[in-house]
């Protein structure tokens, strides 16, 4: 082969090969595709996940309770859960190889969502009500340490168990007079059933004395430990997609449309803004960063899981959340 010729074979040949190697990383989600899941599909389609060298497909979910167990077996080697119930699941579970890494929902979206019409403005309008409650559904889970601090007699509040796909139905249908639920699913989904918007009371649980923390990014710890650089570009990646929904979430939505012709975008937009103003985006993250925790807080929340769950185990938090693979480049930062 002449000169000319093997350096042609070497330009085409490396124009024909990608620049890196993409790792195939399947994600797992807690819920359906709606509006607050737009920072993830915008990391695809923007670009930010291939460039820390990963091809990332989304998965949907089913609670709350749905990614840990998926995450614990590697089924999954990431997912979105809520932080409590991993807190639980992992000292139920000691040595399940599970962990949260990045915190998303810094305020948790835990809420009661009541109709005034049925006689429900503030948490002491419960007793002598029916609440209607999916057994697996996080805000469910939390609703204990709420009642406790809200100083509620449970034995005067008549807990209906409901599905998930039905549980808006109900209350818009007045089968149940509130509901437990996400602050931004619970609310939204119901208006959009016709219930008018100035009959809807959100209580959300973090304004009535609740310190938890909301969903975290959780990680099987053999895979993390393995690709530690993977998931510091993972959580880099789904960061660049946060900002990216905040500047424009119309675009977020759109791109969750392009996988669920069916999506309702107008009502979606609406849910992720509530989702970055309340629970994304808060105080906090707006000075210290997206993803980390405040020690002294999370303290106070393992108080709280206590107040209405008996561990097993002494109560580490180490166990349950680590620093270790955020981005230390400034990328976090929302500002």
């Amino acid at each position: 082969m002449t000169r000319t010729l093997l350096l042609a074979s070497l330009i085409g040949a490396s124009l024909a090969a990608p620049a890196f190697a993409q790792t195939a990383v399947p994600f797992t989600l807690d819920w359906r595709f709606e509006g607050p899941a737009a920072p993830y599909f915008l990391a695809i389609d923007n670009g930010h996940f291939a460039e820390e060298g990963l091809e990332v497909e989304v998965s949907q979910g089913q609670g709350s309770l749905d990614a840990i167990p998926k995450v614990a077996t590697g089924a999954f080697p990431i997912g979105f859960a809520d932080m409590a119930s991993v807190i639980k699941f992992i000292d139920q579970n000691p040595d399940a190889p599970v962990t949260a890494v990045m915190m998303m929902y810094d305020v948790p979206a835990f809420a009661v969502v009541g109709r005034r019409s049925l006689g429900i403005e503030t948490p002491a309008d419960l007793q002598g009500h029916v609440l209607g409650a999916p057994p697996p559904d996080g805000a469910w889970a939390q609703f204990p340490v709420f009642a406790a601090e809200q100083g509620l007699d449970m034995s005067t509040i008549t807990v209906e168990p409901v599905g998930f796909p039905t549980r808006e139905p109900m209350l818009a249908a007045g089968e149940v007079d509130a509901v437990t639920g996400f602050s931004f699913t619970s609310s939204l989904s119901t208006i959009r059933l016709g219930v008018p918007e100035d009959d809807i009371v959100v209580m959300l649980m973090a304004d009535y004395g609740v310190e938890l923390y909301g969903n975290a990014i959780i990680v099987n710890t053999d895979w993390a430990e393995a690709n530690p650089e993977l998931v510091t570009g993972f959580l880099r990646a789904v960061a660049a997609g946060v900002r990216d929904a905040a500047a424009d979430p119309a675009a977020g939505v759109a791109a969750i449309a392009a996988r669920n012709p069916a999506l309702d975008s107008e009502l979606e937009v609406d849910r992720l803004e509530m989702a970055l103003r309340d629970n994304i985006l808060t105080e906090w993250v707006m000075e210290h960063g997206l993803g980390n925790i405040d020690a002294d807080r999370f303290a106070t929340a393992l108080e709280q899981i206590g107040m209405g769950y008996t561990f097993t185990n002494t109560a580490e938090p180490s166990r349950y959340f680590t620093d270790a693979y955020l981005p230390t480049d400034g990328s976090l930062m929302m500002q």
